[in-house]
């Protein structure tokens, strides 16, 4: 049995994105890990350069590898080659690639360039969050020297030129000019015109149900005649909005959970502006300690169920060690999706790693007060530059064709901006690993533990996950003093969350936690057809107490509904 790999760490496809899923739901952006360099967005470039150049010259036997380069590009302009792109490489899908001679030679010259530059970086000498910056630029590289990325080397382009005498290359134009004037010279990845919040996504009935200045929470309508006496709270990530756990009926965690008979509530995070900048992570550790007390009010339940998603996870996390160290026990047990807390497992947070952009970054929000959500985009978009950058170039501007239309993608799309006080908080625990490290991180004036903590936990990972590697989610069994489930999904960082039963291809895979050994974990693993949703919600529903008759109407007279979900705060801009 193989355990799946991470995507950063395989060869040349795996640095250059040859090798990843291309499906739209594996398009996301959880940007957690990435937010740290996001301000001062220009510098991820310089020191991932700085990488490169290093990786290179701590590569073995380089002067040997490029003489089997030169050897390699030979052969593939005299005809000789054997080298071939990957089947799921949709770049080389035209039939010229392997009809035309002068095409053929041409890919196969440059995936000989391509996969060169991937070997090297993976088999430098270099410490991991180096590896991950030099991974960085040679993705970007590798990918921008791709003739795909030209009219002329561009068999498919071109074709479409000639059929539409021209007017392909006309409407490119346009679309080039618009993306300037509009998208910060960024390709559109997705025409969002179709997709409205609160009609056609986000739109399962509910309530907000408690709001102050940094959050809305929202009570959901009860689709079962029972509910079980402990509701859950959904903490969704600081970053992003929410709606990606309600995209459309039947393919909603939201709506699937309340038809398991959970009382369902989700936060739903302002989109601060400047003058929310001095906003820190215990501005939001208070602002969700006030939820679950809205939310313990509305039910009557003395405990909460909560899972925390990406981003959420880390501040749930947080909250919880705040919370034994001051015996509250409030929290009656703990889900994290594709969160790592750990950050000493190699993950795509090397790129922040370095002292530069470490200085650069505070310096950065302490002018500007907010990190822009757009900058996080196009730091995320260059992390897979084939799918998020120069697929959409080559369909809008050598092809000329519109965006495609799709949820997920809309939802990736709608980004949202980050206090600056809390970016540099997050900045702190990626450098010095503060979340695992017993005592090493402040909340709300008490130490945090997680190791104090002894709620049973719920950790899920994604097998193709590129933001979360699964083997750093696995890492958050380790952490807590409870009992511990884990459970790895297949999919990626966000298709993993899309993941309603009933999908024919979809998968997970349980075992025991016996220990630190995530390899292990997975050599005795057993694999399950269907989604983990089925597995968490009966893990869930033996912790969240006795059954009672479902609430006629949502809130309470203290905590009156405000307005019909999805709210206010998922629609500011």
């Amino acid at each position: 049995m193989q355990t799946p790999t991470t995507p950063h760490r395989g060869g040349a496809g795996a640095v250059v994105g040859s090798k990843r899923d291309h499906t739209p739901a594996h398009r996301q952006r959880t940007r957690m890990h990435l937010v740290s360099a996001s301000s001062h967005e220009e510098q991820t470039p310089g020191n991932s350069a700085g990488a490169l150049v290093t990786a290179l010259a701590r590569t073995p036997d380089l002067i040997h590898r490029s003489g089997s380069l030169a050897v390699d590009v030979a052969a593939a302009v005299a005809g000789r080659s054997t080298i071939e792109p990957e089947r799921s490489d949709r770049r080389f899908s035209d039939p010229a690639w392997c009809s035309h001679p002068v095409y053929r030679r041409l890919s196969q010259a440059y995936l000989a360039v391509e996969r060169a530059i991937g070997t090297a970086v993976e088999d430098a000498d270099i410490d991991w969050p180096t590896r991950e910056r030099a991974r960085f630029a040679a993705g970007i590289l590798a990918t921008g020297l791709s003739p795909t990325n030209t009219l002329l080397g561009n068999p498919t382009a071109l074709k479409r030129a000639f059929d539409t005498f021209g007017m392909s290359l006309v409407r490119g134009g346009r679309n080039l000019a618009a993306d300037v004037r509009h998208n910060r010279g960024m390709p559109r990845q997705v025409d969002s015109a179709p997709f409205v919040v609160g009609e056609n996504v986000g739109a399962t009935p509910g309530q907000v149900v408690f709001r102050n200045e940094v959050l809305e929470v929202i009570q959901y309508a009860p689709t079962t005649a029972t509910v079980r006496s402990v509701p859950l709270l959904v903490v969704w990530s600081v970053i992003n909005r929410h709606y990606i756990l309600d995209l459309a009926k039947d393919r909603s965690f939201i709506e699937y959970a309340l038809g398991q008979g959970l009382q369902v509530f989700v936060t739903s995070w302002r989109n601060p502006g400047p003058e929310h900048g001095d906003w820190t992570l215990d501005t939001y550790a208070q602002t969700l300690l006030d939820a679950t007390d809205a939310i313990r009010q509305i039910t009557g339940s003395d405990q909460v169920g909560t899972v925390g998603l990406c981003a959420g996870g880390q501040l749930l996390a947080a909250v919880m060690a705040h919370l034994r160290a001051t015996g509250d026990e409030r929290i009656a047990y703990a889900g994290f999706g594709v969160s790592q807390l750990d950050l000493s497992i190699p993950n795509v947070a090397g790129l922040a790693l370095h002292p530069t952009l470490h200085s650069a970054a505070r310096m950065g929000t302490e002018a500007t007060r907010v990190v822009d959500g757009r900058a996080i985009a196009a730091i995320f978009s260059w992390l897979r530059p084939n799918e998020l950058v120069w697929s959409p170039w080559v369909n809008n501007y050598l092809l000329g064709q519109d965006p495609p239309r799709h949820d997920i993608l809309a939802w990736n799309n709608d980004t949202t901006r980050l206090p600056g006080a809390l970016q540099r908080d997050l900045l702190d625990i990626a450098m010095n690993n503060l979340l695992a490290t017993p005592g090493g991180l402040t909340v709300l004036g008490t130490p945090v533990d997680l190791g104090a903590v002894s709620v049973d936990t719920y950790v899920v990972g994604a097998e193709t996950d590129h933001l979360v590697p699964w083997q750093g989610a696995y890492r958050t069994t380790q952490l807590f003093g409870g009992h511990s489930t884990f459970v790895l999904s297949g999919g990626g960082h966000i298709q993993h969350l899309v993941n309603p039963p009933g999908n024919p291809k979809a998968h997970f895979r349980t075992g025991p936690v016996a220990g630190r050994d995530a390899d292990g974990w997975f050599a005795g693993s057993d694999k399950h057809q269907g989604s983990w949703w089925s597995h968490w919600a009966e893990w869930a529903t033996v912790r969240s107490g006795g059954e009672r008759p479902a609430p006629k109407k949502l809130g309470s007279r203290r905590h009156r509904p405000m307005e019909p979900a999805p709210g206010r705060y998922v629609r500011e801009r």
